[in-house]
């Protein structure tokens, strides 16, 4: 598998200020944000640690 196969994850877009309305709802365009975040944490570092085996084999 190469860097093409496995693409580095991307961050999730941050809401505008804007974009909450200021009410309270719950959930909030930030409460989704937060989840996305927690989940691209997640996928890159598993995604490191993918990329740190195959530098390991590559230097083997």
């Amino acid at each position: 598998m190469n860097e093409e196969d496995d693409p580095r994850p991307m961050p999730p877009e941050r809401p505008g200020d804007n974009e909450c309305c200021g009410s309270g709802c719950d959930p909030c365009v930030f409460d989704f944000y937060a989840d996305e975040m927690d989940r691209y944490r997640q996928e890159l570092k598993a995604w490191e640690a993918r990329q740190a085996v195959r530098e390991s084999k590559a230097g083997a």
